[in-house]
C-alpha cells in the first residue's frame, strides 16, 4: 500500500479526504473471487465495514451481493449493488420488516421467537429465505467491544435457548459470526464448536453463513486453509449446502488513505501538530479498538529526528491520533497521510463538534484519473440536527 501511494501528489484532492485506490480494491476483489471459484462458496460485502457505493460497479463484478444490519443498509445494497441482499438484525421493527420483505433475499433472525412471530407474514412474501443466527459460545476475539460471543451477548441464540427442534421448522439456514480481523485458522477452530452445538439442525438446512471477521486479503492469510475448511465442511454435511462468508474489512483492507493537513504547530512539553481531521469523528476505531494508525513516511516516536503528537482541531481533549516521528520538521500546510483508512472510517464518520466530513475521492492507476466523488459542507452538518 505504501508503494501505491508513495509517489501520489496529494494536492490533487481536498483535505481532509478519503482517497481510494481502485487498483488495490480490485486486487482484493480478485482474491475473494478466487475463493468463491475454488470452493463454490458465496462472499458478500458487509456494508457495515465498507459502503462506498460509487465503487459497487467494480465490486459486484466479483462478489455475490451485500449483507446489511438493517433497512437503510439493505436499501443501499438493493439499489446500488443489485445482487443478493442479506439482512441480519438483533431485532426488526415491524414497519422496517415489511419493507425488507420486498427487497431482501435472505433474513437472519436473532432468536426462534422472532421467526415464529413473523413467519406468516414471510410466507406471504414468497421470496425471502430465512435463517437463525446462533451463538456457538466460542470466540478468540481479544477486545470485548468486538466480541460477538462475549458473556451475555445479545447477538445470536445459544444452544440452551432452543428448547425443541420444531422451533426451527421452516428455516433454511444457520448463521454464526464469531470473528474479528482473524485468520482461517480461527475459523477452522470455530467450526467444531458450531457443529457440536448445532450439528443436529444442519441436515435440514439449505445454507450456512460463516459470518464476517475473515481477514482474507491480509498479507500472510492462509487461503489454502480457508478453502480446505469450506470444502471439508460441505463434504461432511452435503454439497447442496450454500456457504456464505460476509467480510466487510477484507474487501477494503489496504485500499485507501485519509489525507489530512497540518493547520498549526505548538509546543507543550513536546511538539504537537494540529490537523484538519479527527480520530473521534473520522477514524473512531483508533480510539475504540484502540489501535495506532500508520502514517505514510512516519515512524515510531524517536525513530526519526522530529517527533510530534498528532491531534485534531476539535475541542475533545483526547482527540489525538498518537505520537509519530518524521525525517523532516512538519510545518503548516504539510500533508499527513493516514494509511488503511477505507474500512470502518467512512461508515463511522460524524460531524462531531461541527468538523467537516472528509471528501471522498478515487484514484484509478490505469488512467491516472483522480475523481472527486463527493464533498461535504455545512448543510450536511445542519441536516443531521434539528
Amino acid at each position: 500500500m505504501k508503494e501505491a501511494f508513495s509517489q501520489f501528489d496529494f494536492s490533487r484532492v481536498p483535505s481532509p479526504c478519503h482517497l481510494l485506490h481502485r487498483g488495490l480494491l480490485e486486487r482484493n476483489c480478485r482474491v475473494l473471487r478466487s475463493v468463491m471459484d475454488r470452493t463454490g462458496c458465496k462472499i458478500l460485502l458487509a456494508l457495515k465495514g465498507f459502503a462506498q457505493f460509487s465503487e459497487f460497479s467494480l465490486i459486484r463484478r466479483y462478489l455475490a451481493g451485500t449483507t446489511a444490519s438493517g433497512l437503510h443498509e439493505a436499501l443501499l445494497g438493493f439499489e446500488e449493488f443489485g445482487k443478493e441482499v442479506h439482512v441480519y438484525s438483533p431485532a426488526f421493527k415491524d414497519d422496517e420488516l415489511e419493507h425488507l420483505l420486498r427487497i431482501a433475499d435472505h433474513l437472519s433472525f436473532n432468536r426462534p421467537g422472532q421467526w415464529q412471530q413473523h413467519r406468516s407474514r414471510i410466507a406471504a412474501a414468497h421470496k425471502v429465505s430465512c435463517g437463525l443466527r446462533v451463538n456457538p459460545e466460542y470466540a478468540e476475539v481479544e477486545v470485548a467491544l468486538y466480541n460477538p460471543c462475549a458473556p451475555y451477548s445479545r447477538l445470536g441464540t445459544p444452544r440452551a435457548e432452543i428448547k425443541d427442534a420444531s422451533e426451527l421448522d421452516g428455516l433454511d439456514g444457520l448463521h454464526f459470526h464469531t470473528m474479528c480481523e482473524q485468520g482461517s485458522d480461527t475459523l477452522a477452530r470455530t467450526i467444531p464448536h458450531f457443529e457440536e452445538k448445532f450439528g443436529e439442525f444442519i441436515p435440514n438446512m439449505k445454507w450456512i453463513n460463516f459470518g464476517g471477521g475473515h481477514h482474507i486479503t491480509r498479507a500472510g492469510y492462509d487461503l489454502e486453509l480457508l478453502c480446505r475448511t469450506i470444502t471439508d465442511f460441505r463434504a461432511k454435511w452435503g454439497a447442496h449446502l450454500e456457504i456464505y462468508l460476509e467480510p466487510g474489512e477484507a474487501i477494503a483492507l489496504g485500499t485507501g488513505v485519509l489525507v489530512s493537513t497540518v493547520l498549526d504547530i505548538l509546543h507543550n512539553g513536546m511538539d504537537i501538530a494540529i490537523l484538519d481531521t479527527s480520530a473521534a469523528a473520522h477514524m473512531p476505531d483508533t480510539l475504540e479498538m484502540p489501535y495506532r494508525a500508520e502514517v505514510l513516511g512516519a515512524g515510531q516516536p524517536g525513530e526519526f529526528a522530529h517527533t510530534y503528537r498528532l491531534g485534531s482541531a476539535t475541542c475533545l481533549a483526547g482527540d489525538i491520533m498518537g505520537d509519530y516521528s518524521f525525517p523532516a520538521p512538519l510545518k503548516r500546510g504539510d500533508k499527513v497521510i493516514f494509511l488503511d483508512m477505507s474500512h470502518y472510517t467512512m461508515v463511522k464518520n460524524t460531524t462531531f463538534n461541527g468538523i467537516n466530513l472528509p471528501a471522498v475521492a478515487t484514484y484509478d492507476p490505469q488512467s491516472d484519473e483522480c475523481r472527486i466523488v463527493r464533498q461535504f459542507g455545512y448543510t450536511d452538518y445542519k441536516n443531521k440536527l434539528s
